[in-house]
């Protein structure tokens, strides 16, 4: 049996997985702020977990979290995480110490990358495209991880494609994640709604010509994500997921018509069949706890499906 967190902004979510990879409880519990709250309530929601699938924590055989910042999956460190307050934790060992179980450390996309995996009953590769406040992918290789040759494999939001366009957090100017991203459409739209897509979305469907243009501009940056994670890695699949995959067949449906209309236009992309070879996250699944635990899995040994 595995433990799992999803360690977000806000919550933690934490799973615990049977020794068929199947969940057996799950629960969430505040994040916290700072390095001391997060620790601490990353302990707790552990134990929480196990309690809550009728087990000790000394029960399972390891402990797998998936954290947003810069990650050394090696170490178990955690650095940069400044939504979480965390300028540097060592994240992995200190929990290890407390709980008396492996623990591996993984960045948030790589996590919800190997839960998706799991979850689709997928096997050969795929690409993780998480759509959210910003926009990141991660790679599963036979079932496996693939971090590239420093750990940021899939760090196709800091692409510049328009040498025109804003200043990118990264330093960059007009990376895909300032024109194809939830935060980049919440600064555009500019209104007070409390989920700025779905207004979006809806205002669009209504008729609202401003809501259509960036409607179909974000739905364009999501295809050319789409193109550039086959063009580069060739993956069977890519995954969209993250916040904006709560939009469903809204956002999908769009995606796989934008690529097959510019496939129209190529005979190379047509061959590609890029529409056929997208997915959507299973929606109301705690994907990434599932694919943190599944990070601690032994090297070598298969992902149930």
């Amino acid at each position: 049996m595995r433990l799992g967190l999803d360690i977000g902004g806000t919550k933690i979510d934490a799973v615990a997985l049977d020794a068929d990879d199947a969940v057996l409880a799950r629960v969430r519990i505040p994040t916290g702020f700072g390095p001391a709250a997060v620790l601490g309530n990353a302990q707790s929601a552990a134990i929480q977990a196990a309690d809550a699938a009728g087990v000790g924590p000394a029960s399972f055989a390891s402990l797998g979290i998936g954290i947003p910042g810069l990650v050394d999956a090696t170490g178990g460190l955690v650095r940069h995480a400044v939504n979480l307050g965390v300028d540097e934790l060592d994240l992995g060992p200190e929990l290890a110490s407390r709980l008396g179980l492996p623990v591996f450390v993984e960045n948030d996309v790589n996590a919800a990358s190997l839960g998706a995996y799991h979850l689709l009953g997928l096997d050969t590769s795929a690409a993780y495209l998480n759509l959210g406040t910003g926009l990141a992918a991660g790679f599963v290789l036979g079932g496996e991880l693939w971090r590239g040759a420093r750990g940021t494999a899939g760090e196709i939001g800091h692409i510049p494609v328009d040498p025109a366009g804003e200043i990118c957090a990264c330093g960059q100017r007009g990376c895909l994640e300032t024109v194809a991203s939830g935060g980049w459409l919440a600064r555009k739209w500019g209104s007070a709604a409390p989920f700025p897509v779905l207004d979006v979305f809806d205002r669009a469907d209504d008729g609202d010509a401003r809501a259509i243009a960036l409607r179909d501009e974000l739905v364009g940056g999501a295809a050319a994500a789409v193109r550039i994670l086959v063009l580069t890695v060739d993956v069977d699949v890519v995954v969209i997921g993250g916040g904006l995959s709560n939009l469903g067949a809204r956002l999908l449906d769009r995606v796989a018509t934008a690529l097959d209309d510019q496939a129209r236009d190529s005979q190379f992309l047509a061959s590609l069949e890029l529409s056929s070879r997208v997915r959507l996250v299973p929606l109301d699944q705690p994907i990434a706890a599932i694919g943190a635990a599944l990070a601690g899995r032994p090297a070598g040994e298969s992902i149930r499906i």
